[in-house]
């Protein structure tokens, strides 16, 4: 018998923190968004397509620390005689853990922390496990967020764990179908995305599978070519062989890198990470999701700086992922009223011969895939499934409510969305009356929802019955920027300050007159906002990020000499402050500021950012006269 239940772990975590009080209005710097591309005319990458400069309507999670705590944290389990699978729904539905019963070997990288770092379009990343990724470029909005976690049955009465959500940025659900019949060796994931508006919107689908590093490990792919970046470029080369190394050998790999295998139409469509004997996890699919990746941190010291960085003691890790597209370069399109479905399975696998030749390894593992007809018989358990995965089930644990503001079309009807906080039931008001609450200035903005389709509607109740409400001015202006109409998004928030002071409005204007050129006017406003609000750590890594983009060096200094002991360590406000400070030449001051306490560590550092090593660097050289290696602490630019 296959089983589900409901259970607790205990776990060392750091705590997330509170979102973040203003809108991810600038963005963080999004590697695809600045790349050349040389590929072939029959590539069809669809490069750059539906790319993002910021998370908009999400908010940043950039208050955590290192700080390490027990925690308890919700798991949902599915085992049979097999398998164990353990998974959190707590956390973007992570898959945890994957034991195959038979060795007693986890298939998967498990952190033995939940340690958040930069890495995310929400900010806050965790490693380990298997991470669902959709909708945008990038780690899942809600990679730290709890899922709608829900019970059904198979046509056989096997159980089934389902978890899903509504994706805020392209609109529409998505939905994780798993299972373990009783004789199942691999575990079942049927994924299911429906567009059910009427336009064709940029979609995107990775499933990022965490593995062990093995010692004489590799990949093996169905693939002789594949699509990398180097030196600002995206290009095709031949595998395994790149540079004279093996790729597929990743103890080898001296850099961090991404490698988008392109696998031949006809192949099977399968990745596995694999012992030197031979044994680990095989990921198989049906034929939709397309396209299988191996990122590797690299193996210089600002790759094993991260590898370090994300954990506490459970070692090194290598990412082999599954996903829609031929690349993560870009988005690609979906058509209205569509579902896309497939079917995906994660199980133990043993070569007979293991060898050191990726060639010999893929002629093996295909032909032991297709003698079993693997391919066929997971593409007639996904049409045998289809109307399960449209049936209704018994709601577990609720995700957002998000979903429930949206009536939800025909094939998406059988999907609970419960709408529980007293903000998104203020917001469903407005939708329907058209006068929208007014909070007190000071209590932090509780939603940011308007945006294209419905900006029309709140802009035409400006004149009527919200003409004196402030907030509703300033989330015209917000709605504004996202939709880069910065001189109207500049006149509502204007005019949302004349209504009443924020602290909000002045986050606003400083990102708006920043886009628009008008560097002093932008630091004057988030100046004025900081008179206001103090208390908010996100508000000040905002406003202080503002300031050094603005050069308002000085103004930085004078803030930040303000400020209680307390606010001062904080990693990000003091990077800001030793920055100013060398750009105001006081760079000795700056120099023992980095170095004290055995150099400056910033919790939320961005994956691939040399900032620190490069003020390191200039700095060192200017205060001790000679150029030097930058130190081990500082070092997190791995490609």
């Amino acid at each position: 018998m296959s089983e589900l239940r409901f259970e607790k772990m205990n776990i060392r975590g750091a705590n997330l923190g509170e979102e973040s009080c203003v809108p991810d209005l600038l963005g963080e710097h999004i590697l695809q968004n600045h790349l050349e591309f040389r590929l072939d005319e029959s590539d069809e990458i669809y490069e750059g397509y539906g790319r993002r400069k910021n998370a908009y309507p999400y908010r940043q999670y950039n208050s955590y620390t290192r700080k390490l705590e027990e925690k308890e944290v919700k798991t949902a389990v599915l085992e049979n005689r097999y398998l164990k699978a353990v998974f959190l729904p707590e956390y973007g539905g992570r898959l945890w853990e994957l034991w195959d019963k038979q060795t007693g070997n986890n298939l998967l990288y498990t952190n033995d922390v939940l340690r958040f770092s930069n890495l995310a379009v929400r900010n806050a990343w965790f490693s380990g496990g298997v991470e669902w990724n959709v909708g945008i470029i990038g780690h899942n909005p809600y990679t730290t967020a709890p899922l709608y976690t829900a019970t059904a049955k198979t046509g056989t009465g096997a159980p089934v764990l389902r978890m899903y959500e509504y994706e805020r940025i392209r609109k529409v659900p998505y939905q994780m179908d798993f299972w373990l019949e009783e004789e199942d060796k691999a575990l079942n994931c049927r994924v299911r995305i429906v567009n059910e508006s009427d336009s064709v919107i940029p979609m995107y689908w990775w499933s990022n599978i965490a593995v062990p590093e093995y010692e004489g490990g590799h990949i093996t792919v169905p693939a002789k070519k594949a699509f990398t970046y180097a030196d600002g470029a995206v290009f095709k080369v031949d595998i395994p062989f790149v540079n004279g190394i093996d790729v597929t050998d990743y103890k080898k790999i001296p850099k961090s890198v991404d490698y988008f295998f392109d696998i031949d139409d006809r192949k099977p469509k399968y990745i596995a990470n694999l012992n030197k004997d031979g044994y680990g996890l095989l990921h198989t699919s049906t034929q939709r999701l397309r396209s299988r990746k191996l990122f590797s941190w690299g193996n210089g010291q600002a790759s094993d700086h991260w590898q370090e960085f994300l954990t506490e003691d459970a070692g090194r890790y290598v990412e082999i992922q599954a996903g829609i597209g031929k690349t993560q370069y870009g988005c690609i399109p979906m058509a209205p009223h569509t579902a896309w479905e497939w079917l995906e399975q994660y199980g133990p696998v043993k070569l007979e011969k293991n060898s050191s030749s990726h060639r010999e390894r893929e002629e093996q593992l295909t032909g032991m895939l297709e003698a079993a007809g693997i391919p066929e018989s997971m593409e007639k358990k996904l049409r045998e499934t289809a109307s399960m995965a449209k049936s209704e089930a018994e709601l577990v644990m609720t995700g957002s409510g998000y979903g429930a503001l949206k009536k939800q079309g025909r094939w998406t009807e059988h999907l609970t969305f419960v709408m529980e906080s007293d903000s998104l039931k203020q917001w469903s008001a407005f939708f329907e009356t058209g006068v929208l609450h007014k909070p007190p200035v000071d209590r932090v903005p509780d939603e940011f929802l308007i945006e294209g389709d419905n900006l029309d509607f709140l802009v035409n109740t400006l004149e009527t019955v919200n003409r004196e409400n402030w907030y509703a001015y300033y989330q015209a202006g917000t709605g504004c920027f996202a939709g880069e109409d910065y001189d109207h998004a500049e006149k509502y928030l204007l005019r949302s300050w004349e209504l009443e002071a924020s602290a909000w409005a002045c986050h606003g204007l400083a990102c708006t007159y920043l886009l628009k050129g008008q560097r002093r006017e932008a630091a004057a406003w988030m100046l004025e906002g900081l008179k206001i609000e103090r208390g908010n750590v996100s508000y000040l890594k905002e406003a202080l990020k503002i300031l050094n983009l603005c050069g308002a060096y000085e103004e930085t200094v004078t803030f930040f000499e303000e400020q209680g002991r307390e606010t001062q360590e904080v990693g990000k406000l003091k990077f800001y402050y030793i920055i100013a400070l060398h750009q105001l030449g006081k760079d000795e001051k700056a120099y023992k500021i980095l170095e004290e306490n055995g150099g400056l560590v910033m919790d939320d550092i961005r994956e691939g950012e040399d900032s620190v090593a490069q003020l390191w660097s200039e700095l060192h050289e200017k205060v001790c006269g000679v150029k030097a290696p930058v130190p081990y602490r500082y070092d997190f630019k791995a490609f």
